[in-house]
């Protein structure tokens, strides 16, 4: 058998040390600190990232909230759905035309992204933990590399 078949390789591929692994424990991890900080319990990470892209974006559509957030239009759709439950957001429709849909806060909504957004520095901190300043620099160029993200 060649010593470089796929079957030899395979022996030493492991699951714990592939980046899509890594990626997801981390994220898992940043997951966790976000619930654990944040004084809105019932406000997910991924809706205050939706509710951070309304602010920057008033009247986005969802199409708009699913590029900028890098989130796929069902889950936007979804999680807009529960924003607007909360009246964290109101959702407006062109008429004759319900699947145009343009999101903007609510003063609610307004009030919990001010209540949250002082901790986002913290939860950051807390998710690079003990890494120096160089490799925070270069954790963040590489997963922008690896995502395709443009530089701020």
């Amino acid at each position: 058998m060649n010593p470089a078949s796929p079957v030899n390789a395979s022996a030493d591929y492991h699951v714990t040390d592939q980046v899509g692994h890594l990626l997801r424990r981390a994220y898992q991890r940043h997951t966790a600190i976000f619930q654990s900080v944040v004084p809105a319990s019932q406000l997910s990470a991924a809706q205050f990232v939706v509710l951070c892209v309304v602010r920057e974006r008033p009247g986005a559509t969802i199409a708009e909230i699913a590029q900028a957030s890098a989130m796929d239009e069902p889950s936007v759709r979804g999680l807009v759905e529960r924003l607007k439950w909360t009246d964290w957001v109101s959702v407006a429709h062109e008429p004759g035309d319900k699947r145009h849909a343009t999101v903007t806060l609510t003063e609610q909504g307004k009030r919990t992204l001010g209540e949250t957004l002082p901790h986002a520095q913290q939860i950051t901190e807390l998710t690079f933990g003990d890494l120096s300043a160089e490799e925070r620099q270069q954790l963040i160029r590489l997963l922008r590399r690896i995502s395709g993200a443009a530089a701020a």
